[in-house]
């Protein structure tokens, strides 16, 4: 059995329901850890009862170190300190032989064993931000993205775990400084300061808005996408994709500014918003959940007042071929 763990708070509810519905599909047999980083979440999750889940609270996860630098720090900035904390917890509290952190706006096409395979030799997994050049931000946010980790709980795995976690604890903000972002530019020389260490070759792994560009899509069923990359016309399964810059702003999806086609839109994107919809009517079926969900920012919802900047903004997306904004009407089913 694969062992897997997230964390999110309300604002993030309907990407991790989406997150793990994606894997109750995709992946023959696992147990997924999830960190409710805000009561809400805690008491809506432990109503629903989710097969092979176990949720966790922030009063039973957090330490006196993490919550004396709690107040210092943004929820994002927090989130990002706790990552490292929260799979350490699970292979101590738990015992675990192995475990996989993944990011709460991931979504799995097809079974992430296959991705775990290539560390059958090492301890430690570790996945690139593979970036297209005109996206390339490795000198801010790193090499390496904190989407997709797995560690194993052994001399090598434990090390940088406790290295990382001590690391971030210490200092973990949204903002460069040299060799630091978040927690995410500690990971640049792991290579190096660590050993079994391996990083991810498989091109379904890690697919993402930032290096979607490269690729293009190839053929797709009910349960599966190929895709071909566009230089060496190598043709791969899409394991996952991250949904790193959805937004819902009004009454409308924005998808960010990166350059993605209609096939790419319909094939990808579409099935995720429906997933994130079909969510929030699970919720909102459901007996047994006592929160008030009316009362939470289910879709981390924005509002904007219409500005002339913002309609320049627009403007300059739609002349760019980065505008991606639609109707949230046209993905609901």
């Amino acid at each position: 059995m694969l062992n897997y763990c997230t964390l999110f708070n309300s604002l993030y509810l309907s990407r991790g329901l989406a997150l793990y519905h994606s894997l109750l599909r995709s992946a023959k047999e696992f147990h997924l850890y999830i960190f409710a980083f805000d009561e809400e979440v805690f008491q809506i999750l432990s109503a629903m009862k989710l097969k092979a889940v176990t949720v966790i609270s922030l009063k039973d996860f957090e330490t006196p170190a993490l919550l004396q630098v709690k107040k210092q720090r943004t929820i994002a900035e927090y989130c990002w300190t706790c990552t490292s904390s929260t799979v350490l917890y699970c292979l101590e509290k738990y015992h675990l032989s192995d475990i996989c952190y993944l990011d709460a706006d991931l979504y799995f096409w097809q079974d992430p064993a296959i991705l775990l395979e290539e560390a059958q030799h090492d301890s430690i997994l570790i996945t690139e931000h593979r970036y297209t050049k005109e996206y390339d931000h490795s000198a801010v946010s790193g090499k390496y993205c904190v989407q997709f980790m797995y560690f194993k709980n052994d001399q090598y795995g434990l090390e940088a775990l406790r290295w990382w976690r001590d690391a971030c604890i210490e200092w973990c903000y949204n903002r460069v400084e040299p060799g630091r972002f978040g927690d995410q530019k500690y990971l640049d020389d792991w290579l190096e300061r660590f050993k079994k260490v391996k990083v991810l070759t498989h091109l379904g792994g890690g697919v993402a808005p930032w290096n979607i560009q490269q690729y293009e899509v190839d053929s797709t069923s009910k349960s599966s996408i190929t895709l071909i990359k566009r230089d060496s016309k190598q043709k791969f399964d899409l394991i996952f994709y991250h949904f790193h810059g959805l937004k819902f702003v009004n009454q409308q999806i924005d998808f960010g500014t990166y350059k993605l086609s209609e096939n790419v839109i319909k094939e990808i994107y579409e099935p995720y918003v429906k997933a994130l919809f079909h969510g929030e009517q699970v919720l909102m079926a459901h007996k047994d959940i006592s929160v008030n969900l009316k009362s939470i920012n289910l879709h981390c919802k924005a509002t904007s007042k219409f500005s002339l900047r913002e309609y320049a903004r627009n403007v300059k997306k739609k002349l760019l071929g980065i505008y991606n904004i639609f109707p949230a009407m046209s993905f609901r089913s």
